[in-house]
């Protein structure tokens, strides 16, 4: 949830900073002209007016505050008495593209768990590695770990290092959508370390390898025509039916990178990586947050997936609601009996008398099929 910029209390402020918020004033320190000489007071003066009733004022209060020289604002914005609410303000409409000014707030102890997650979902690899030093903050908010995770501009290495810290911390970071699975897959590796078996000499040579082999992976993935994919090729450096480009190289990825490339890809990485063997590579798939409606049918059809893939399909109910992602799941032998028997009365007429000549479902599911279209032929 946004930080909620609320008015300050005065009481809080200096003597100048009320000085300049008195009548006549406000338009001299909208225009950033008051005589408010500490860089912590006059951010807070224009946080107020900025954030005021006033739109005039509003409007002048932000311009002001956005001419502000970086000296007068790296003193306010490092500051330990600066109002969590004036950092979450200028990180967001003054400074939000000044990397710099960005560094000295995340490094603030007075930020706001909001703000810093906000700049960890958008900023860049830098400034989520200077967020990641900082490992208490992370581990009582997780959320900032899921922006972190999310930003596709972070490095693997950051990204693996605060997973891992979490995991051994018994922290759960609900912010991603896989956590289960990528928990689970953390404790599996060797030591608990996800670059563990990466062949490299040394820790800074491992963290250079998984980075350039994400990045290589996440880049073809960007790149690749986005497609819902249709559950058939193969996985590993074979052609694309596009053209002659190879396939992301999922063989060369631990399973911490495919479950993370599997939340943030693109349809095409996900259709290769929901037929990969390790469950939770899959299950990060099928997860993730821009699967659409046209790729759930595909996968529902698929009897070659994992069977928790299909399971969790047939759980969600916006998914199910879909006719031909019923129709899809009743044909497939890999869903739950229990759930094809509840799916196949809604399905046509037609179709329910297909499943009731399939050799490709359960008997049982057969069976019902028949003794249904026997109800509907008396009914």
């Amino acid at each position: 949830m946004p930080l909620e910029h609320t008015p300050l209390d005065p009481a809080a402020l200096g003597e100048e900073a009320n000085r300049a918020l008195a009548g006549p004033m406000q338009k001299l320190a909208a225009r950033g002209l008051a005589p408010v000489s500490e860089p912590t007071e006059l951010a807070s003066v224009l946080y107020q007016l900025a954030t005021g009733r006033d739109a005039e004022l509003a409007r002048e209060a932000e311009s002001s505050a956005t001419g502000l020289p970086d000296g007068v604002l790296r003193g306010a914005l490092g500051s330990e008495l600066v109002d969590p609410r004036v950092l979450d303000f200028f990180a967001h409409r003054v400074v939000h593209e000044r990397e710099p000014l960005l560094e000295v707030i995340v490094q603030n102890p007075r930020a706001a768990p909001q703000t810093v997650a906000d700049i960890a979902a958008r900023g860049s690899a830098r400034l989520v590695d200077l967020i990641a030093d900082n490992q208490r903050r992370l581990l009582e908010h997780p959320s900032i770990i899921a922006s972190m995770y999310t930003n596709p501009q972070a490095r693997m290495s950051t990204v693996d290092r605060v997973v891992e810290i979490a995991v051994r911390q018994g922290v759960v970071v609900r912010g991603i959508p896989a956590w289960d699975e990528l928990a689970a897959a953390v404790h599996k590796t060797a030591g608990g370390d996800p670059l563990a078996g990466a062949g490299a000499e040394t820790d800074a040579e491992a963290k250079n390898e998984a980075d350039a082999l994400f990045a290589s992976a996440a880049l073809r993935a960007s790149a690749d025509p986005d497609a819902s994919g249709d559950g058939n090729g193969d996985s590993g450096g074979s052609r694309s039916r596009a053209g002659d480009a190879p396939q992301l190289p999922m063989s060369q990825l631990t399973v911490p990178q495919k479950i993370r490339l599997a939340t943030l890809g693109k349809a095409s990485a996900r259709a290769t990586l929901i037929r990969d063997p390790a469950r939770p590579v899959a299950m990060a798939a099928i997860k993730a947050p821009s699967v659409n409606e046209a790729e759930v049918q595909k996968y529902a059809a698929n009897s070659s997936l994992h069977e928790d893939v299909v399971k969790y399909i047939a759980a969600r109910r916006e998914w199910t609601k879909l006719y031909g992602v019923k129709l899809a799941l009743v044909q497939n032998p890999k869903t739950p009996l229990a759930s094809s028997m509840r799916l196949l009365p809604h399905l046509r007429e037609r179709d329910i008398r297909v499943v009731s000549r399939s050799k490709g479902v359960p008997s049982a599911l057969a069976a019902q099929a028949r003794k249904l279209l026997t109800q509907k032929a008396r009914g």
